[in-house]
């Protein structure tokens, strides 16, 4: 009875409670639409339009539509940079130090390397070079050449053909002082003549043995080509010894020495030096063509053999002529080295390669291969080279030769012809 009582009241009072939670609800709703309206109104204030302007080219004209700019705070983020003090190397790189180099040391250090020998050689004997003036009764140069100062006395050496039909001779030391020089003698068929100048010198010149020369030997040869490049010097091997040029004039040049070493017209009568300073030659003659087509030859040179030189030299001071023994042979030196690489019984001499018929050697009794090892009492050898002992003797002289044939020693006796 109770419980239905209080479910009566219960439902009496419902339609309050339902009127009441409506109007709260509303009220609720009303509050919500102002703060919407008010949070509306806000950012409406805070936003400014911004046009922006389009250009469209067409054929027809669209209005501009506003576009709403918004602008949204960029956030500025700070990052702390760690503050940390590296130490920082000192990297100490040391520095070569570079000194400038000297010139003279450098030089020196270079020619010590390469050319120690030929500037030495060139240096000694170039005091001794001179240019030889053949000249005409009035002072013209007719012709020049080159010479060398082989004797204190003053003598000097030169080709015969420099001084050929001359009136007058002078000659020109190093420095460019000048000097009248005489002809104290010549001889065509060696091309050597001898002149005189009175000392004092401004240098001296020694010879040096020919017959130990070897093909690839360097030499020198100094002289003053054209007349006006005094003292030039070039430089070359020895191509070959023993050559035989044809003069074109009845008779050949015997026993020259072959060279590449340039030599050009005025060098004729220059020295040519071995690398110790010693005269091995005489500049002589150049071959610029053959008989192969006409071809035109380069570092052809030749020069008469040193030993040959003072032969001649002799005779001329001596004589003022030459008057020349004839054996009638050819030949070929022979030295320890060659008769190592051919086997000879004898380490000097010459070997003879032919006899001529009819002279002095062909009466006597001597052959090819027979190699001359003695002269009377003297033997072929270093000191001793053939030509130079050959001239110590005259026409007529009868000479006793020792020979070595096919390995066995012959005494044969000549009588010398006269060339």
């Amino acid at each position: 009875m109770e419980k239905i009582h209080n479910r009566q009241r219960i439902m009496n009072r419902s339609p309050v409670t339902f009127t009441l939670l409506f109007i709260v609800a509303l009220a609720a709703a009303c509050g919500a639409l102002a703060g919407g309206a008010a949070v509306f109104l806000a950012v409406r204030k805070s936003v400014t339009p911004s046009p922006i302007s389009t250009s469209i080219s067409s054929t027809n004209t669209l209005p501009s539509a506003p576009t709403p700019t918004l602008i949204v705070p960029t956030p500025t983020i700070v990052v702390p940079t760690p503050t940390m003090e590296l130490p920082t190397p000192i990297v100490v790189v040391p520095t070569p130090t570079i000194s400038e180099p000297n010139n003279d040391l450098f030089l020196e250090t270079k020619t010590i390397e390469i050319t120690t020998a030929i500037t030495e050689a060139v240096e000694m004997i170039s005091p001794s070079v001179v240019t030889v003036l053949n000249l005409a009764i009035n002072g013209a140069e007719r012709g020049s050449g080159s010479g060398v100062i082989f004797s204190d006395n003053g003598y000097i050496l030169t080709n015969a053909h420099v001084i050929a039909g001359h009136e007058a001779l002078e000659v020109v030391f190093i420095d460019g002082e000048t000097a009248a020089a005489t002809l104290v003698g010549s001889d065509d068929y060696a091309d050597i003549a001898v002149l005189q100048v009175q000392p004092p010198l401004p240098g001296v010149a020694s010879l040096g043995n020919s017959d130990i020369l070897r093909p690839g030997e360097t030499v020198i040869a100094i002289g003053s080509p054209l007349g006006d490049f005094k003292n030039t010097v070039t430089v070359g091997v020895v191509s070959a010894t023993g050559r035989t040029v044809d003069t074109g004039k009845g008779y050949q040049l015997e026993d020259l020495l072959q060279t590449d070493a340039a030599i050009n017209q005025g060098n004729s009568g220059g020295p040519l030096v071995n690398l110790a300073g010693q005269v091995v030659g005489l500049n002589t003659l150049i071959v610029r063509g053959g008989s192969f087509g006409g071809s035109i030859a380069e570092g052809l040179g030749f020069a008469v053999a040193s030993n040959t030189m003072g032969a001649i030299s002799k005779q001329l001071i001596a004589n003022g002529r030459v008057d020349r023994p004839y054996l009638g042979i050819t030949w070929q030196p022979v030295t320890p080295r060659i008769a190592r690489v051919y086997n000879l019984p004898v380490p000097w001499g010459i070997f003879i390669t032919n006899v001529v018929d009819g002279s002095a050697a062909d009466i006597g009794g001597l052959q090819a291969g027979d190699i001359i090892v003695m002269m009377d009492d003297v033997p072929l050898d270093g000191d001793h080279p053939f030509i130079n002992v050959l001239y110590s003797y005259q026409p007529g002289d009868t000479i006793t030769t020792k020979i070595n044939r096919e390995g066995q020693e012959q005494i044969v006796t000549i009588t010398l012809g006269e060339s």
